[in-house]
């Protein structure tokens, strides 16, 4: 008679630290240091940054997806969702109109504020380094309840090893330029791009201490004289005609790689194609990157 109240008691006991885990699970603070708690797992989102919505579907919730910004294309059925702006400017009317139970975006995103007035919840995640691709990852697998959402890093992880170990020795130790867009604004060594430059062997001539995506002068590339320069085929136009740009030497040999826009809404996104992203690069080294003149 005595061991049954024991058992219900510990019966109770493991349902009330049950309970306690899945309320804790649900919990998140995000990049601005705000913690954001759920009742349950968030069944209407709005992702108003394309790597977050990439992310989101990798985690297999791309069905609670309910609005996505006007640059989200991956996977091919975020493109059939209502568009509701874009990171800068997202459209609050349009978001509200919704119903989201979540809304993640970006810190530099406009409108958390607005939304948050309004009564929604919102996340505020930016990667732009590798480190910040892992974390945002547990993060949104925090959020929507998805267990060991570390398993896509440990693909990426694999895939950028891997693509290093195809490269030939003759192609690594060059000396690269990677032009996110014009200004010129350039992939530094402290990006997720810089460090898959960096683990696939070459040297980016874009050091740390200018920051992840710092605009450049013109002349700086110039002087840097790269080897071979990675570009999006959107910023490719009149590159030799650049003043001084014809004299650079990956200018001179024709070790320019141009990436299609499809190419470019891949490597330039922190997130779950970061796999993909290193075997763009590792081709564009293969191809451009064997013996350089003297």
């Amino acid at each position: 008679m005595i061991a049954r109240p024991r058992r219900l008691a510990w019966t109770v006991l493991l349902l009330l630290l049950g309970a306690a885990l899945r309320a804790q699970a649900l919990e998140v603070t995000d990049d601005r240091g705000v913690t954001v708690r759920f009742e349950r797992a968030p069944q209407r989102i709005v992702s108003v940054l394309p790597s977050l919505t990439e992310t989101v579907c990798e985690l297999g919730a791309c069905a609670r997806l309910v609005g996505v910004d006007r640059y989200s294309n991956h996977p091919a059925s975020v493109r059939a969702l209502p568009q509701v702006g874009g990171g800068i400017d997202p459209n609050i009317e349009a978001i509200v109109a919704l119903k989201p139970d979540l809304v993640l975006m970006a810190t530099s995103s406009r409108g958390a504020q607005r939304l948050e007035a309004l009564g929604l919840k919102v996340v505020a995640l930016e990667p732009k380094s590798g480190a910040d691709v892992r974390r945002v990852l547990g993060k949104v697998g925090q959020v929507l309840d998805v267990p060991d959402a570390q398993r896509v890093w440990r693909v990426i992880d694999a895939s950028v090893s891997a693509a290093a170990q195809s490269l030939p020795p003759e192609v690594r130790r060059l000396r690269v330029y990677y032009e996110v867009s014009r200004g010129p604004y350039g992939a530094g060594e402290s990006s997720f791009i810089g460090e898959i430059m960096t683990r696939l062997g070459v040297r980016n001539i874009v050091p740390p201490e200018l920051g992840p995506f710092p605009k450049l002068n013109p002349e700086f590339v110039v002087r840097a004289n790269p080897d071979l320069i990675m570009i999006g085929e959107r910023n490719a136009q009149g590159l030799a005609q650049r003043p001084g740009w014809g004299g650079i030497r990956a200018i001179r040999e024709q070790r320019v790689c141009v990436f299609t826009a499809e190419q470019s809404d891949v490597l330039v996104r922190p997130g779950p194609r970061m796999a993909e992203s290193a075997r763009i690069m590792a081709r564009c080294l293969q191809d451009k990157g064997g013996a350089r003149a003297p």
